[in-house]
């Protein structure tokens, strides 16, 4: 059976961690921020951890090199 590649759009969106969480960036930031409150705004930075059993499906299926 071949290799499976990774898909390359999941490697400019999720970075896993040493401890084999999946890390992304949060949604809501490019367009709009006028309508937003600044609390909102503020809580979008960074990133985020994905819940355990989204994060294994993207390993799984967009990830499997790691």
């Amino acid at each position: 059976m071949p290799k499976l590649k990774t898909k390359s759009g999941a490697k400019k969106r999720f970075k896993i961690t040493g401890t084999g969480k999946v890390l992304y960036a949060q949604a809501g930031k490019r367009h709009g921020m006028i309508k937003r409150t600044n609390k909102q705004i503020r809580n979008l930075r960074g990133t985020s951890v994905m819940f355990k059993s989204d994060g294994d499906n993207i390993i799984k299926y967009f990830l499997p090199n790691g």
